[in-house]
């Protein structure tokens, strides 16, 4: 029972993700094809609001629900990682049309294709797990 508060986040996290269309295949098929400006703004506003988050946590304004600090790592150098996870993710987002976040919200839906899309997800992250500790990070 004391996790119902986020329970209740995510479902409605859920529905405002369904209404403002960010799991929608052909808003992001849009996007890959640089026809529409929504889901830019949208991932634009979120890249601000992490921006935004992040000062805060720095800061120590904003703390856990039980009153602890936010601890953040510094940021770890080198643009070739950033860069090759990128495009793993972004071509992962092209193929399957929806990314990590959506794809339960799909299952809501009553998308069922996407069973497939999270097999594979749990499957590589169950392989990164086996083999986390034998490449570079």
């Amino acid at each position: 029972m004391k996790y119902i508060k986020f329970f209740l986040v995510g479902i409605l996290f859920g529905i405002v993700m369904s209404k403002a269309e960010i799991i929608s295949w052909y808003r992001i098929y849009e996007m890959f094809k640089f026809q529409s400006f929504h889901m830019y703004g949208i991932i634009g506003s979120a890249v601000l609001l992490g921006m935004i988050s992040m000062y805060f946590f720095k800061t120590k304004v904003i703390k856990t629900f039980e009153g602890e600090d936010i601890h953040v790592r510094p940021k770890k150098k080198g643009m070739y990682r950033n860069l090759l996870g990128g495009i793993l993710f972004g071509l992962g987002w092209a193929l399957a049309g929806a990314c990590p976040g959506p794809m339960f919200v799909l299952i809501g839906k009553g998308v069922v294709s996407i069973l497939v899309v999270i097999f594979g997800a749990t499957l590589g992250a169950f392989l990164y797990g086996l083999s986390k500790n034998k490449i570079p990070h």
